[in-house]
């Protein structure tokens, strides 16, 4: 995935591109008050119909690898948003409920997942279209009041100044098969700070999917919970399709051990972990249990230094974050 160029912060696309809850709207209007309103792209009918249209399974498995580089000390470091007080919003009772597996190895610098539960189902693959090319990241399906949201990497959804076409999300992607369907975007989301200006700190980005079959995402895939300002220093899980060599795309692959804070980017996520493109936007859990597949999703894969190989990084999940998985979650 990574070209090494020194002093360089690399994405991790791939393609052309690459849980105690809310208890009262009081804390929730506190949580967001003081972070910018998330920027958005509506859908039109017609564009949902014709990425439906879009993805064939070849489309799919020859979406190929395309590294982008961001210099890692362009601009100011930025602080993130943070309240005092963690908010977490846990996951579906069916999502908390599915899967059973024995110990897997922790930690674990990059292997398949082996071990079933509910993430299999809430992770997948997302394939989108940019400048004209076919391209692809990771996403989850996450706990949100349209049973419709999906959690990738801003990245993942606008680039360069443009919004990604043809979106979807194809949860338990299967090396080309679509065993939980294909779900077209009605909108996607990111913060205005990657917006704006790309900031590597604040790459998170969403998506609302429309039905499928009468059904809503989270109903089929299950959801995984969600939390924001939960802090550094965690054990944590990392999860995507990561589809540049050594791997392919045709797996959920899965990193896991204790993470830290960026040396650099102070507020960022760090993690020993070697997936490479085609793995932004796949979920970061805390209090992740292998048995049951689940945990609190508090970061996505974002981007790793071309100096310092096999180690990931992931925005914080501050106010922004929470902004913006507030405003997709209600749409």
């Amino acid at each position: 995935m990574r070209s090494h160029r020194t002093a360089t912060a690399t994405l991790l696309a791939v393609g052309a591109l690459l849980a105690g809850g809310l208890t009262t709207a009081t804390a929730q209007a506190a949580a967001t008050e003081s972070a910018p309103a998330a920027a958005v792209r509506q859908v039109a009918t017609a564009d949902q119909q014709r990425a439906a249209a879009f993805w064939t399974a070849d489309r799919m498995r020859s979406a190929t690898p395309l590294d982008l580089t961001a210099d890692a000390v362009k601009g100011p470091l930025k602080k993130v948003a943070r309240s005092d007080r963690a908010t977490t919003v846990a996951p579906t009772a069916a999502t908390a409920a599915s899967g059973s597996v024995g110990a897997l190895a922790f930690p674990q610098a990059g292997g398949a997942w082996t071990g079933g539960g509910a993430v299999v189902k809430t992770s997948g693959r997302v394939f989108f279209t940019f400048q004209g090319r076919t391209a692809s990241c990771s996403g989850n399906a996450v706990t949100s009041q349209n049973a419709s949201t999906v959690i990738t990497a801003g990245h993942c959804v606008k680039y360069q100044g443009a919004w990604h076409t043809n979106w979807v999300f194809v949860p338990a992607y299967n090396n080309g098969s679509a065993p939980y369907g294909q779900w077209t975007a009605t909108k996607t989301l990111t913060t205005p700070q990657w917006e704006a200006s790309e900031d590597i700190n604040y790459d998170v980005g969403a998506a609302v999917v429309a039905p499928l079959n009468g059904q809503k995402l989270t109903a089929v895939t299950g959801a995984q919970g969600i939390q924001f300002n939960g802090g550094y220093n965690k054990a944590m899980y990392a999860f995507g399709f990561p589809a540049a060599s050594p791997y392919d795309g045709s797996k959920l692959i899965y990193c896991s051990g204790s993470s830290s804070k960026d040396f650099l980017f102070s507020q960022d996520h760090s993690l020993g972990c070697n997936m490479t493109g085609g793995s932004s936007g796949g979920p970061w859990f805390t209090g992740f249990s292998e048995s049951a597949g689940t945990g609190l999703q508090v970061s996505v894969n974002s981007f790793g230094y071309t100096f310092l190989p096999n180690r990931m990084f992931g925005p914080y999940f501050g106010n922004d974050a929470k902004a913006l998985y507030d405003k997709a979650q209600i749409a």
